[in-house]
């Protein structure tokens, strides 16, 4: 009997070890942006997001996704249950130039939060 109690002890004390080891090979959501250096002014650019985000499970995936332009927001993914594709994925948006355009995307991990705020500059002509 008391053997039981001793395993099972062991065996709480592994997973509580093994569950709050988890944050060591997972990681914050991170985005990159590519975009255009320069554009001509009225055209229309191609902006793509791609954020990556290690150990994506049932508990711990990429929450949110934003993409600002010269300060505010153009466009917003809220994942909540339905879960991103993938632990690397992209988003795009199309926009009109009317002038130099700065632009910031930041994502989060609902367990661990962002990595950065990417930032890309594109010049009108």
């Amino acid at each position: 009997m008391k053997s039981f109690r001793l395993m099972g002890i062991l065996a709480l004390a592994a997973g509580i070890a093994i569950f709050t080891s988890i944050p060591a090979w997972a990681n914050k959501s991170e985005t990159k942006i590519e975009a255009p250096a320069i554009a001509d002014k009225g055209s229309e650019i191609t902006i793509k997001v791609t954020v990556t985000h290690s150990a994506n499970s049932v508990f711990h995936y990429t929450e949110w996704l934003w993409v600002q332009v010269n300060g505010k927001e153009v466009a917003r993914w809220d994942f909540g249950s339905k879960k991103p594709e993938d632990s690397t994925f992209t988003r795009e948006i199309k926009l009109k130039v009317d002038g130099d355009l700065e632009i910031k995307a930041k994502a989060s991990c609902n367990m661990h939060g962002s990595a950065n705020e990417a930032t890309a500059k594109v010049t009108a002509k």
